[in-house]
């Protein structure tokens, strides 16, 4: 039977990325990612609760976080979760969870707001080729319907 791993996060960007080169030059780039939920009490309060995801970028998508996204972007995130185990400086096994994210959208700022070296909001980045939307959407004419 198949399984799914699928997470999908739309929040802010806790901290500037951080972007570290591998064997073969390949780039991966870490940041924490902030969610949060407001909800009220029982006693009428507002409450917000934040949750901070680990966020992992590869490849382009690590090149374009580089390049776009700094602390408290707004951001939505779909990848998968990966658990992995280290040993730290006393020799203790650590465990982590990551979200390995394998599509990325710049939210936030309009157009206008941004410097000419900004990335768009909206802008859709996924492994592999970036694949950026050019004017509304059309509709199709009767002559495209199947039925």
């Amino acid at each position: 039977m198949n399984s799914v791993n699928k997470v999908i996060l739309i929040g802010n960007v806790g901290k500037d990325p951080e972007v570290r080169y591998l064997e073969g030059n390949v780039p991966v780039c870490r940041f924490p990612l902030a969610t949060s939920e407001s909800y009220k009490n029982r006693s009428g309060e507002n409450v917000t609760q934040t949750e901070w995801h680990n966020i992992v970028l590869w490849r382009g998508l690590a090149e374009i976080a580089q390049k776009f996204v700094k602390k408290g972007t707004p951001l939505y995130i779909e990848g998968r979760i990966s658990t992995r185990s280290f040993d730290d400086r006393d020799g203790n096994k650590r465990y982590i969870t990551e979200i390995v994210a394998n599509n990325m959208i710049l939210l936030g700022r309009k157009p206008e707001q941004q410097g000419p070296d900004e990335g768009k909001p909206g802008t859709v980045v996924e492994t592999g080729e970036p694949h950026i939307p050019e004017g509304p959407p059309t509709q199709p004419s009767d002559d495209d319907l199947p039925f």
